[in-house]
């Protein structure tokens, strides 16, 4: 499954405002230098974030963006949805709006699309584990890591990097 830069600009985006939480309003144009990311770009998908109730924003010379609700109550299923709309692990797959699945638009002799059961596997498998990740565990996995000593067999220490 591949996703645009939309949803990894997005993601990025939201990231670098989970790691300055604490420090009020972002301007875009400093995350855009940060991350070398398209200011213009940047602009549309801060808007489609704003849209989703993800972010908000503030006006004047101190204003900016910033985070509507901690990263830890935001999941990334939510950013994905908001971004790229539904998640559909094939292109055959169309939206159906009455409840929000994702269904096979093929139909051979009047039977379902011998792989659909694969795809929508897929599919339930890709939400879940962007249900189960949070903007907080992606700001925390991309923190500085701190060095622990590890013994090899001999006893001689060596640096090693905590896994986060």
């Amino acid at each position: 499954m591949i996703f645009t830069t939309k949803a990894e600009y997005g993601v990025r985006l939201l990231v670098e405002l989970g790691r300055q939480e604490d420090a009020g309003p972002i301007s875009l144009k400093a995350i855009a230098e940060g991350e070398g990311l398209p200011l213009a770009y940047l602009e549309r998908i801060v808007a489609l974030l704003k849209k989703s109730n993800l972010v908000e924003s503030t006006r004047g010379a101190h204003g900016g963006y910033r985070l509507a609700r901690p990263a830890s109550e935001i999941t990334m299923d939510e950013v994905v949805l908001a971004l790229e709309g539904a998640v559909a692990p094939m292109s055959c797959f169309v939206d159906d709006r009455e409840d929000g699945r994702v269904l096979c638009s093929h139909v051979e002799d009047g039977n379902a699309c011998a792989t659909k059961l694969l795809w929508t596997r897929v599919q339930g498998g890709v939400i879940r584990a962007l249900q189960q990740t949070t903007l907080q565990e992606l700001v925390e996995f991309g923190a500085p890591r701190q060095s622990t000593p590890a013994f090899t067999p001999t006893g001689a220490q060596l640096p090693v990097h905590s896994a986060a």
